[in-house]
C-alpha cells in the first residue's frame, strides 16, 4: 500500500458555507453550541471569521465580531481558527492605509486567529504584501490566496510563475480560491502536480459546488498531491457552498488519504446544523435556487452570489426579461476591464457595468464610479490591458491613471479614525471596526450603548437632558 497521507480539512460551516447560502446570517449563539465537538475531530482548521461575516455581524445581527472571535478562541482548544482577508481592503471595500491593515491583522492574531488568507481580486501582488509581512509578524499562518479564473491571461505558467512570487514574499503556504467552482478535475491534477513542483510550500484548495464538479475535482486533487481541502458540514454543503465534509471523508476512507476523523461524531454536529438550515428555508432565508447546479457558471464565469445580485438589480428595474443579455454582457464588460477574477469587489464592479450597459441601450453611455476608478489603476495593476476605446469613452482624454501601488497615495489614517470614533470607543478593536464601515459600526455602537445603559439614544430630550430609562 502507498505511503500513508492523510488529507487535512479546513471546516468552513462557521463561515464560507453559511455566507454562500443564507447571507451570512447565522449567529453566534446558533454556533457557540456545537464547538467543543467540532473540536475534537481534528480539522487541520475551522474558517469562522473575516469575509463578510464582519459586516454581517455589526449590520445585520447587531454583534460585535471581534466578542464572536474570542468565544470561539476559547472554545476552540486544539483546532487553528481561520479568517479570509482581502488583502488591502482588509475585510472592506475600499484601500486603506498600511497602518490600518498592520494593525489589524495584530488584533486579529491577538484575539485568536491562526491563519489569515490574503487575497486580492486582481491577484496584484503589491496588495498583498503589508498584510502578509504583518501576519508573518505576528506568527500567524499567511496564506495567500490566488483568485482563481479563467481567461486567455491565465495560463499555467502564469499560475506557476506567481505561485514562486508568493513564496518570494514570505507567505507560509498558498491556496488555490477557486470562488465561482471554474476549476474542473482533470484541470486541477495538472495544476496541483505544477504548484507543488514550482514551491514548497503547502497548497490548499478552496472550491465551490456551484457547477456541480467540486467534489470530483478534489478527489483529482488530493491524488495530485494537495495538501488541504476546504469542505463545509452536510447541512451547509453543495449548491453554492463546499462540497460536504462527510462525503470527502468517506471518500479517503481507507485509502492513504484516510482522515481517520470519526464519522459518528460528524453526524452529531450535522444534527446541530440542520434545524438551522430548516429554518432557513422555512422563513425564505435559504432560497433553493441556491442549492442546485448551475453549469452555466461554466459559460458566464459567474460567481453564486454575482448571480443572486445581477437577479435583484433586473427585478429592482422590472428588466428580469434582459437576464440573459447581461450575462452575455459579462465576459465582455471582464474583457474591456483587463479581464480580472471575478471575485468582492471586481465581481460587483463588473456585474453593476454591464446591467446599466444593457439597460441604457448603449455600452458605457453611463460609467459606475467603481468602473472609472479600475480604469484609473486605483484598485491595482490588471492581468491584461484596459480597452483603449472604452477607457477613452469612460475617463475622456489624457485621464489621470496611477500605475504604483494604491496604497502608496494613502497617508497613516489609524490617528484619524481613533479621534473620529472616540466616544463610542470601549475596546482597542473598536476603532476597527470603525474604519472598515463608519456608519455601520457607530449605529452598532449606540445600539451597545443603549443595550449597556438600558437608555435609548432616539428616546432621550437632549434638549433638556432628560433621558428615559
Amino acid at each position: 500500500m502507498a505511503e500513508k497521507k492523510p488529507i487535512k480539512i479546513t471546516e468552513t460551516i462557521l463561515r464560507d458555507a453559511h455566507q454562500s447560502l443564507i447571507a451570512t446570517r447565522m449567529t453566534t449563539e446558533q454556533m457557540l453550541p456545537i464547538v467543543e465537538k467540532m473540536d475534537k475531530v481534528g480539522y487541520h482548521s475551522v474558517e469562522c471569521w473575516g469575509g463578510a461575516t464582519f459586516d454581517a455581524s455589526l449590520r445585520f445581527l447587531k454583534e460585535d465580531p471581534w466578542e464572536r472571535l474570542r468565544k470561539f478562541r476559547d472554545g476552540f482548544k486544539n483546532t487553528k481558527l481561520q479568517m479570509l482577508f482581502r488583502g488591502q481592503n482588509i475585510l472592506g471595500y475600499r484601500p486603506y492605509a498600511d497602518d490600518v491593515v498592520e494593525y489589524f491583522v495584530q488584533k486579529s492574531v491577538a484575539n485568536g486567529i491562526d491563519v489569515i488568507r490574503i487575497f486580492d481580486c486582481l491577484n496584484d501582488l503589491r496588495n498583498l504584501q503589508t498584510a502578509v509581512t504583518a501576519a508573518v509578524k505576528e506568527k500567524a499562518d499567511a496564506q495567500v490566496a490566488l483568485s482563481y479564473t479563467l481567461g486567455d491571461a491565465y495560463t499555467l505558467e502564469y499560475w506557476v510563475d506567481i505561485a514562486k512570487k508568493i513564496e518570494d514574499m514570505g507567505a507560509t503556504s498558498i491556496c488555490l480560491k477557486d470562488m465561482a467552482g471554474l476549476l474542473v478535475p482533470y484541470k486541477a491534477t495538472e495544476m496541483i502536480e505544477a504548484l507543488k513542483e514550482a514551491t514548497s510550500l503547502p497548497i490548499q484548495l478552496h472550491t465551490h459546488y456551484t457547477s456541480g464538479v467540486a467534489s470530483m475535482t478534489y478527489l483529482k486533487a488530493v491524488e495530485a498531491g494537495v495538501d488541504v481541502i476546504d469542505t463545509a458540514m452536510s447541512p451547509f454543503a453543495l449548491g453554492t457552498s463546499q462540497p460536504a465534509t462527510e462525503v470527502m471523508v468517506e471518500t479517503f476512507k481507507g485509502t492513504p488519504y484516510d482522515t481517520g476523523f470519526d464519522q459518528n461524531l460528524l453526524s452529531e454536529i450535522a444534527d446541530h446544523f440542520r434545524p438551522i438550515r430548516d429554518a432557513a428555508l422555512e422563513s425564505g432565508l435559504l432560497n433553493p435556487k441556491n442549492m442546485g447546479v448551475n453549469i452555466k457558471t461554466l459559460l458566464y464565469q459567474v460567481p453564486g452570489g454575482m448571480l443572486s445580485n445581477l437577479t435583484s438589480q433586473l427585478k429592482e428595474q422590472n428588466a428580469e426579461d434582459k437576464y440573459y443579455d447581461v450575462l452575455e454582457e459579462v465576459p465582455r464588460v471582464r474583457k474591456d476591464l483587463g479581464e480580472p477574477p471575478l471575485v468582492t469587489p471586481s465581481s460587483q464592479i463588473v456585474g453593476t457595468q454591464a446591467v446599466f450597459n444593457v439597460l441604457m441601450g448603449e455600452r458605457y453611455k453611463m460609467a459606475t464610479k467603481e468602473t472609472k476608478d479600475i480604469l484609473s489603476g486605483k484598485y491595482g495593476a490588471t492581468v491584461k490591458p484596459f480597452d483603449e476605446e472604452v477607457k477613452k469613452k469612460v475617463l475622456g482624454e489624457n485621464p489621470e491613471v496611477i500605475t504604483c501601488r494604491p496604497a502608496d497615495l494613502i497617508p497613516d489614517e489609524l490617528d484619524t479614525l481613533r479621534k473620529e470614533c472616540e466616544q463610542w470607543s470601549q475596546q482597542d478593536e473598536d476603532v476597527l471596526s470603525y474604519a472598515l464601515f463608519p456608519q455601520v459600526a457607530t449605529d452598532f455602537f449606540k445600539y451597545r450603548e443603549a443595550q449597556q445603559t438600558k437608555i435609548d439614544p432616539e428616546m432621550a430630550d437632549t434638549k433638556n437632558g432628560n433621558y428615559p430609562v
